[in-house]
């Protein structure tokens, strides 16, 4: 890692080295009993009866709940579709509707977790299933519709200037259809809440990525104020993106909490997080690019489809990327989603950006090697000077210089030709490269700054860290901001209860949360010095909302931006790849903090080698649900899997995201690193992998017809 500026250790590193750090399910709630789910084993039908009494008779069953026992829900609550909730995924128990194999169709609740273990085995649930299920995804789905809007509150077809007939003109074209695999978050920590209610007052403690949020949204659905729901989520053990938004779990807890009068505890294993939370949907991707003989690309065109469930509608914004990396003058793109008998796909770490980015640096590739020009330049060669998509300028924009110095710090004049084996062994090398981008989203956020005649100041903000660091960052800031030292700051986050904040995700933690609070130290600063630079005794207190400010934000394209260099090499006889190296190279604004970031990146790039060599997603078609359930089927990497990872973070001050001008590094270290890695695999056997992962089934063949 390349940084001038100090690391800090986080300061919740004794807490979670001691186990002194509670989690969900491990705050003592005296009484509490545990819930377990009883799940539907057909894809789609209704359910036709549930018998509990089996279940009841077990010593320590408390009560099953079913779908005519359980509270009522109200659907029709104010859910902002920035908050990411998809109500009909909360309405749980609400309907005797069978949307998915694993959909919640009754719970037990007991005394302990083994008993309601056993007494979920024990309900008789007499299912009438559909008699044709969709389970099966394919983009030429007659069913496929152009959705209405994606994620990133896109439009579903975007168009500039006149694409097709740019293409058809062109000098060189690419036209090629890439797939990418369905991907899990499986963060550690699986799923989990304990509910407690003090009348119509609920308590929740969970594995959530938005305290603030997700108590809006529990307090909507449950016909309750918002102040009389706390969401606590101090220690959360990862996310990426599938605790975002409240999930079935922590619904569950609170329902069973209410029926029973008491305090419930849920813990869901594996494969239940699995079936009841979000995943990241296949995806098939045909893109087009157009270009001069010299390299500059005229037309784009980029089609991507998904799936989603009959439950409500996702995409992922798969194709924005497309609109705004380079300088192509005309340009089309379009989403569309297959309903399936299947759960609701959602956030994963960098949804959208992390597929489509290997469609298009993928194809670029492709377009490079038609050309005969060096992959590196002919990016360069398409720098825009604007952003073709708005026109808006870049408020900071070093993807060029990422490449540059990338390709000097990585070596890649050293790279040979396309028509020249590297061979060691067995074993054939090459390289690859990816640019990468991100968007810079900052929500209005509200923070609290305190100070007693004696003692720390006390700083509040309804914050999440889910293992980022943010805690760590956030005490630097406040600190910073009122010049002091980390010592006599003391950082209150993870409660819905403290000021109003965003949820940890989108990359926009650090930026939105720093902002209010450095907003919150400047004022109460300024009370101090007011007071004659003395604190009275009834001490002092500010308050800052970024509402206001952020709404007055010019007109710019913000983004970070990166390049990625891999080298890798394939076993010409098995097929296996081994990522040797990998190089980052960031311009990502503001690092406050280098170690945390490095974390964050790596992390990030060990996720895109994932998604690119071995974590798929594997669905039942036949029966529904998912045959990679658990860490035993659904590979993810390994300590052995992971070469020299370096991380290189170009110094930039952006001016115009905020006063923090910090980027956020949690998803640009995915972005573009699967299309790096299959460019260098290319670039070692000439074989293009297309479909992700890249399995060595896919590549064997190749290899051996090359040795004949």
């Amino acid at each position: 890692m390349t940084s001038t500026v100090p690391s800090v250790a986080r300061v919740d590193g004794p807490e979670k080295a001691s186990g002194r750090a509670r989690y969900a399910v491990e705050h003592p709630l005296p009484g509490a009993a545990w819930a377990w789910p009883v799940t539907a084993t057909v894809p789609a039908g209704r359910v036709a009866d549930v018998d509990p009494e089996p279940a009841l008779a077990l010593p320590g069953v408390l009560a099953v709940l079913t779908p005519d026992n359980v509270s009522r829900l109200d659907p029709a609550g104010q859910i902002s579709p920035a908050h990411g909730a998809a109500v009909p995924d909360l309405m749980v128990l609400q309907d005797h509707r069978i949307a998915f194999r694993g959909q919640i169709v009754a719970a037990v609740v007991a005394e302990t977790l083994e008993q309601a273990q056993e007494g979920a085995t024990r309900v008789r649930v007499t299912e009438e299933p559909d008699a044709a299920p969709a389970l099966t995804f394919a983009a030429d789905d007659p069913a496929a519709v152009v959705v209405e809007m994606t994620n990133d509150l896109s439009p579903g077809q975007v168009s500039r200037g006149d694409a097709d007939t740019a293409f058809a003109a062109a000098e060189v074209q690419v036209d090629e259809t890439y797939g990418t695999a369905g991907q899990f978050a499986m963060p550690m920590e699986p799923h989990a809440a304990a509910a407690t209610w003090d009348g119509d007052r609920l308590t929740i403690y969970c594995s959530d990525q938005g305290p603030s949020w997700t108590a809006t949204t529990l307090a909507s659905l449950l016909g309750v104020p918002v102040d009389d729901v706390e969401v606590v989520a101090e220690y959360v053990g990862g996310g990426f993106g599938s605790k975002a938004a409240p999930r079935p779990p922590i619904m569950l807890a609170a329902l069973a909490a209410r029926h029973v009068g008491r305090p419930v505890k849920v813990a869901l294993d594996r494969p239940q997080s699995v079936d009841l939370t979000t995943y990241r949907s296949p995806s098939r991707q045909r893109l087009r690019l157009g270009a001069s003989r010299d390299g500059d690309i005229t037309a784009l065109i980029h089609e991507a489809t998904g799936q989603t469930s009959r439950l409500v509608t996702y995409a992922d914004q798969t194709v924005t990327p497309s609109r705004l990396l380079y300088d192509v003058p005309d340009c089309r793109t379009t989403t569309s989603a297959v309903p399936l008998d299947v759960s609701t796909p959602g956030w994963v770490r960098a949804p959208g950006e992390a597929p489509g980015m290997f469609a298009l640096e993928s194809a670029v590739d492709e377009l490079a090697g038609q050309l005969g020009i060096d992959p590196v330049e002919l990016r360069v060669r398409n720098e825009p000077a604007v952003d073709p998509a708005t026109g808006h300028p870049f408020s900071s924009r070093r993807l060029v210089e990422c490449l540059r110095a990338g390709a000097e710090r990585f070596g890649w004049a050293q790279r040979t030709g396309p028509d020249r084996v590297r061979r060691t062994g067995r074993w054939l090398h090459g390289v690859g490269v990816a640019s990468a981008v991100y968007p810079v989203m900052t929500f209005p956020a509200t923070a609290t700054a305190s100070i007693g005649s004696s003692g720390p100041a006390v700083v509040e903000i309804g914050a999440a860290d889910i293992g980022t660091g943010a805690r760590t960052v956030l005490h630097q800031l406040a600190a910073e901001a009122l010049d002091v030292s980390m010592d006599e700051v003391e950082l209150r986050i993870g409660r819905s209860s403290l000021p109003e904040a965003p949820f940890a995700g989108g990359s926009m933690g650090t930026g939105s949360w720093g902002w209010a609070i450095q907003g919150a130290c400047e004022e109460l600063t300024k009370a101090i010095a007011a007071a004659g630079g003395a604190v009275p005794q009834e001490g002092l207190s500010a308050h800052f909302d970024t509402t206001e400010a952020i709404g007055a934000m010019g007109a710019y394209s913000r983004h970070s931006y990166g390049a990625h260099f891999a080298q890798v090499r394939v076993d010409q006889d098995t097929g296996e790849v081994r990522v040797d190296r990998v190089l980052g190279m960031f311009g990502a604004g503001r690092i406050i903090n280098p170690a945390t970031a490095r974390s964050q990146i790596v992390g990030a790039m060990t996720m895109g080698l994932g998604m690119a060599l071995m974590e798929a997603a594997e669905a039942d078609h036949r029966f529904g649900g998912w045959t990679t359930r658990d860490l035993a089927g659904y590979h993810v990497p390994a300590h052995a899997d992971i070469g020299e990872f370096e991380v290189v973070f170009l110094p930039e001050r952006d001016g115009q995201i905020g006063p923090v001008a910090g980027k956020g590094v949690g998803e640009i270290g995915i972005v573009g690193v699967t299309a790096a890695i299959t460019n260098a695999i290319h670039h070692a056997t000439g074989i293009r992998v297309r479909d992700l992962p890249a399995t060595p089934d896919k590549l064997l063949p190749g290899l051996l017809a090359a040795q004949r």
